[in-house]
């Protein structure tokens, strides 16, 4: 099956792309984000974790045709699968990749053991030394140290990842290279036009992402006004200067779960896993969840307003957020 579909140039050059961190409204279409932030042969990161994850984002960049992609994450689910699925991906650096409790990543199994849909290169590391590389180019360092390595093989094959002895005390320490990705999309609950974003629920690594990332794209289920960020100023995750775009896009996780706002679709994630079991199978359902839908409100409408409404009621009988 081709993908070349709906495929574009983008803009992700430092020389190239004006400053939009210093922009009061950055308030732009998904697909002006992804066009401008996600280059061809770029490294990205997505938010989330079984929850708030970036699938409105995930299948832009499908829609977009992107290629060459660097995936950097701890613990990725079904939207780096789908990536991979669709030739958008040539290298990953992860601890771990699953479609949550449903299934393998198959199409990750696919591409490393057979070259379908193309070979991959893959860099291991730990759940903790893969946020530690966040963290470390957070706080704009080069690596940070850590012990629990040592107790296993991934230094010994993943030989980014050095072995020295302490200048404090002479006993080996294992130092996690820093990792600055062109791009992070993170998904959240609300945010205002200047980029602060807030975070019910779990953080993940996202407020590290933010900072580390050259480029920021936050997606959000709501656009709200800047005085209801500042009546619960503690909840603001991701400051407005690490972020360079704000996108409006509702339901933007589904299938997956965002606090506050929506359950977790079961059936429909238990359904992208069956068709996973095969390439064929696999192409398929791009083919009629993702290709067959212009931007994510088609994909909206295509759920359907019932499905997405009951999503709703569900999770406002367990959680709610502030108004």
């Amino acid at each position: 099956m081709d993908l070349e579909v709906n495929g574009s140039a983008s803009y992700c050059d430092d020389e190239m792309v004006e400053n939009y961190k210093q922009r009061e409204d950055k308030v732009v279409s998904l697909r002006e984000a992804v066009h401008k932030f996600v280059p061809d042969g770029g490294s990205l990161t997505l938010g989330g974790f079984c929850g708030r994850n970036s699938q409105a984002a995930t299948y832009e960049i499908v829609r977009q045709a992107k290629r060459n992609l660097t995936f950097i994450d701890d613990s990725p689910t079904d939207q780096l699968d789908i990536l991979i699925g669709a030739r958008c991906v040539k290298r990953v650096e992860i601890a771990w990749h699953g479609v949550s409790i449903f299934a393998r990543a198959k199409n990750f199994r696919r591409a490393v053991e057979k070259g379908i849909p193309n070979k991959i290169e893959v860099e291991d590391y730990s759940n903790y030394a893969a946020g530690l590389r966040f963290l470390a180019a957070a706080m704009n360092v080069p690596f940070l140290p850590t012990r629990s390595l040592l107790g296993s093989d991934i230094p010994r094959y993943n030989k980014r990842i050095r072995t020295i002895k302490s200048p404090y005390d002479g006993e080996p320490i294992a130092l996690v290279p820093a990792v600055r990705p062109d791009t992070a999309i993170l998904h959240v609950q609300r945010a205002d036009v200047a980029g602060n974003a807030q975070i019910w629920g779990g953080l993940a690594n996202d407020e590290n992402k933010a900072r580390a990332a050259k480029h920021t794209i936050v997606t959000c289920e709501e656009i709200v006004r800047k005085e209801a960020i500042l009546r619960i100023p503690n909840m603001t995750a991701i400051p407005f200067y690490c972020v360079d775009a704000v996108v409006g896009v509702p339901y933007g996780s589904h299938p997956w779960s965002c606090y506050g706002y929506y359950h977790h679709d079961v059936i429909f994630q238990r359904e992208y896993a069956k068709c996973d079991e095969t390439y064929e199978g696999f192409l398929g359902w791009i083919r009629e969840w993702i290709l067959s839908c212009q931007d994510h409100a088609e994909y909206r409408r295509k759920v359907g307003r019932k499905r997405l409404l009951k999503l709703t009621r569900m999770e406002r009988t367990l959680n709610r957020i502030p108004v």
